[in-house]
C-alpha cells in the first residue's frame, strides 16, 4: 500500500490556473489506458483524500462520479452536502492529517491512498511523513499563475518516465518528509 500524489500539471509548476479553470489540462491528447494513464493508475487505489477546492471543482463539473466508489475524505471546514462514501472532516494539525491517513489505508483495504490535490493539502501530508509517491503528468503549457503543484520543498528520485500523448509522465519516490516549505 502505498500513499500517491497523481495529478497534472503545467510546464511551470501549476495544477490550476487563477481561476480553478483546468480546460488547458483536459483538453490534452492523452491515452487514459496508456503508459501512466488514470486507467491504469485507477485499479490501485482503495481510497481518496482531496481538499475542498478540489471536491468544488468536481461538483461544479459533475465529475464526483470519476471517484469511482472509492472511500473518499474531503478535508474541508466548509459545508457540503452529504454524499455517501465521502467524509468531510476538518484536519487542521499533522495529528488530524494522520488520523485521515490512517482511516483512508484502512478503508483502502491494502489497495493505494490516491492524494486527488490539492498541492497545499498534498504539502501536508508529505510534512506528516505520508506521501510514498507523485505521479505528474506535465501538459506543454505555461500558466504564469494558479495553484502550485506542491508548496514545499520535497526530495525526490526519479523513477520514471514516460510519452503519453500531449503529456510527459513522471513517476518520482519521496525521498525526505516534511522538509521546509518553500521561502520559509
Amino acid at each position: 500500500m502505498s500513499t500517491i500524489f497523481y495529478t497534472g500539471c503545467s510546464l511551470d509548476g501549476y495544477i490550476a490556473d487563477p481561476h480553478h479553470d483546468l480546460s488547458w489540462l483536459v483538453t490534452r491528447d492523452i491515452d487514459a489506458g496508456g503508459a501512466m494513464g488514470f486507467e491504469t493508475f485507477q485499479p490501485r487505489l482503495g481510497a481518496a483524500v482531496m481538499g475542498a477546492s478540489t471536491w468544488q471543482w468536481l461538483l461544479d463539473h459533475g465529475e464526483q462520479a470519476a471517484m469511482g466508489g472509492l472511500a473518499t475524505w474531503v478535508l474541508t471546514h466548509r459545508e457540503f452536502q452529504p454524499v455517501e462514501g465521502v467524509s468531510f472532516v476538518a484536519a487542521d494539525t499533522l495529528d488530524d492529517v494522520r488520523s485521515v491517513h490512517a482511516a483512508a489505508s484502512e478503508a483502502a483495504g491494502g489497495k493505494d491512498v490516491w492524494l486527488v490535490g490539492g498541492g497545499e493539502l498534498v504539502a501536508r501530508f508529505v510534512e506528516a511523513g505520508l506521501v510514498d509517491e507523485l505521479w505528474v503528468q506535465l501538459a506543454p503549457v505555461t500558466l504564469g499563475a494558479g495553484a502550485p503543484l506542491l508548496p514545499a520543498r520535497v526530495e525526490l528520485r526519479l523513477e520514471e518516465v514516460v510519452r503519453n500523448g500531449d503529456f510527459v509522465c513522471t513517476r518520482y519516490t519521496v525521498l525526505g518528509p516534511g522538509l521546509a516549505p518553500v521561502g520559509e
